[in-house]
């Protein structure tokens, strides 16, 4: 049986403390809702999603995290993730200016701790097909992930 710690990923570098902070609080949210969770999920279009969560009955939700009001004016690409999911969120920490998020969206405070909805998300179903190519796709990558991290060496295919 492996540790814990050797299943814990190792931070990409990508994100700043802030970001990586909100990131642990929505996942537990996410968890806390039934939601399975990945997190820099690369997206057909090519996007990559933050996070992306599928819930029990297999509703797919994206939280695109912005660690400040100047991360979201540089971020022009966020309206493309509503095509491929049925709920849109931004994750902001709890201390972020709130009238500058748009209200086309779900707003989830956080912090390293854990996250509250502070506005839902309006829903917008996926057509079958492309729900259907989301959630393979989710699987694949997850399956991949979780191959990696016991076995490093032998992990081959698609990662993300």
């Amino acid at each position: 049986m492996l540790a814990a710690a050797a299943l814990r990923p190792r931070p990409d570098g990508r994100q700043s403390p802030t970001a990586m902070s909100v990131c642990t609080g929505v996942r537990r949210l996410l968890a806390g809702h039934g939601c399975a969770s990945l997190t820099e999920f690369t997206l057909a279009s090519g996007r990559r999603a933050d996070v992306i969560g599928l819930t029990a009955d297999g509703c797919i939700w994206i939280v695109e995290i912005k660690s400040s009001p100047a991360d979201l004016r540089a971020d022009a690409k966020w309206p493309d993730y509503r095509d491929f999911c049925d709920r849109l969120f931004f994750a902001v920490p709890r201390d972020f200016r709130l009238d500058c998020l748009p209200e086309s969206t779900g707003l989830i405070l956080a912090d390293g701790y854990g996250a509250a909805i502070h506005r839902d998300a309006p829903e917008h179903r996926l057509t079958g097909a492309r729900r259907k190519a989301v959630m393979l796709r989710f699987a694949h990558v997850a399956a991949n992930r979780h191959h990696m991290l016991v076995d490093p060496a032998g992990a081959t295919g698609w990662m993300d």
